[in-house]
């Protein structure tokens, strides 16, 4: 089994660049996939978002369009 791409996981997201609190989140996101977390807490709403290594980790996409989501072509 090859080992995960944490970097390249760390940069998915379906969010554009102007979306709100876009440099916030991105940081958030990538600190959380180094550490092996689950997930991070979305700055402006304060709910949990799933990590993309969560994500890939659980195998399939549920296709509920989660914003770290490494199975959908964004």
């Amino acid at each position: 089994m090859n080992p995960v791409d944490k970097q390249s996981l760390s940069k998915i997201s379906k969010l554009e660049k102007d979306f709100p609190h876009f440099e916030e989140i991105m940081p958030r996101h990538k600190n959380a996939v180094e550490n092996d977390e689950d997930f991070y807490i979305d700055p402006e709403t304060g709910l949990t978002v799933f990590t993309a290594l969560y994500l890939f980790n659980r195998g399939y996409c549920c296709g509920s369009g989660c914003r770290h989501c490494p199975y959908m072509n964004i």
